[in-house]
């Protein structure tokens, strides 16, 4: 069977990152690069969308000070995507990352609004598609503090001791980025229900699943702080928000807070190291490994995962996918320390001593190798 081309404009941006690593993961799909300098030479955004069965349009401008600019950026953006397509007589069909802010009286809204309607009027008089979809505010890893959301600024201040500040504690909407990439997903695969909007157009009206007031989150996240950065606790994973919150939370903890050193208690019968307190449930299990032997080499996307080196000494090494930038840390059981593994880090750990490594190992969910979610990648 022939694999769907998918390109996605904005494909390094906070959803885009996500939707383009998780449509890599299926082997249904074959993913088309996008060049970030597309938008500002013809021709390269003309090669890109002759190539594309479908096409992800979520390049746009959330913020600046000048409304106007924001305005006139999105439109371009749709009138030069339109404008290649009909240049190179291309028909893909094309999803719109459109807003809830569609309706409201801002430029940023009347953007995604007007922006729809010239996709919607390119696919009524071509051979594409087009569907729009409204999003609510999203949350999730990677987000741009001060930008993306409230939760990726409150993240990054929280983890970093910073003072974050409620301006309004109002209820909002929000759809964790996993949850939303599934949504893009279903309706690239036909498997979504649309309605109809017009001529080969639908839309598709995402809900957030989650509403939740501003003070309620930054509550939480100052308890992750004291609970889990300052001692170790896990907490209660059981709520998918909660969940999807404190995945978020980690991939904002400075890379120099691990190690983590543990405190060891010593007595005439030995030592004794707590490796983790959880207030949920979970997979606690230890390997040895002899020198010069490497384990993992592979990453998750949604299990919480720690290493705790007892004795020996190692080389645990993290690479977030997508990236070379590669973190070494170095533990030696002489002093007990443990790394957690961020979601979309690909990991590994090798024994560098000349003696027997001992590593402990928790993660959040027992292993099903029917849902493994363990994807293999060499750091």
């Amino acid at each position: 069977m022939e694999k769907q081309k998918i390109g996605i404009t904005g494909q390094n941006g906070f959803v885009g990152e996500h939707l383009y690593r998780t449509l890599a993961l299926d082997d249904s799909f074959e993913l088309v690069p996008f060049d970030r300098n597309a938008f500002s030479k013809s021709s390269i955004l003309e090669n890109f969308v002759s190539q594309c069965d479908v096409i992800v349009h979520l390049a746009a401008m959330n913020r600046h000070e000048d409304q106007n600019v924001i305005y006139n950026t999105n439109l371009e953006l749709v009138s030069k995507l339109i404008s290649a397509c009909e240049n190179k007589k291309a028909g893909p069909h094309i999803l719109f990352s459109s807003s809830t802010q569609e309706e409201k009286d801002n430029l940023y809204g009347k953007s995604k609004k007007e922006g729809k309607e010239k996709f919607m009027a390119w696919a009524e008089k071509s051979s594409g598609e087009f569907t729009s979809l409204t999003i609510p505010n999203v949350f999730g890893p990677f987000g741009k503090p001060n930008y993306n959301s409230v939760v990726a600024s409150f993240c990054h201040k929280i983890a970093h001791n910073e003072e974050a500040t409620i301006i309004n504690d109002g209820e909002i909407g929000l759809i964790y980025v996993n949850e939303l990439v599934k949504y893009f997903i279903d309706v690239i695969k036909g498997r979504a229900e649309t309605r109809s909007i017009g001529k080969n157009s639908t839309q598709m009206d995402i809900l957030p699943n989650y509403h939740k007031k501003v003070s309620e989150i930054l509550k939480l996240l100052k308890s992750y702080r004291s609970d889990y950065m300052e001692n170790g606790v896990f907490p209660n994973l059981e709520d998918a928000f909660e969940k999807a919150l404190f995945n978020t939370f980690r991939c904002y903890v400075p890379e120099t807070h691990y190690p983590v050193k543990y405190t060891k208690h010593t007595d005439p019968r030995g030592s004794f190291v707590e490796i983790a307190r959880t207030q949920t449930s979970g997979q606690f299990s230890f390997s040895t490994t002899v020198p010069g032997i490497t384990r993992g080499n592979h990453y998750h996307t949604r299990k919480a995962e720690r290493f705790a080196v007892i004795s020996g000494k190692a080389l645990i090494q993290l690479r977030k996918i997508g990236t070379d930038k590669v973190i070494d840390y170095y533990l030696d059981g002489s002093e007990p320390a443990y790394v957690d593994m961020p979601i979309w880090y690909t990991h590994n750990i090798k024994n560098i001593g000349n003696e027997e490594l001992i590593t402990l190992f928790w993660i959040n969910e027992p292993y099903d190798p029917q849902d493994a979610d363990t994807y293999f990648e060499e750091v």
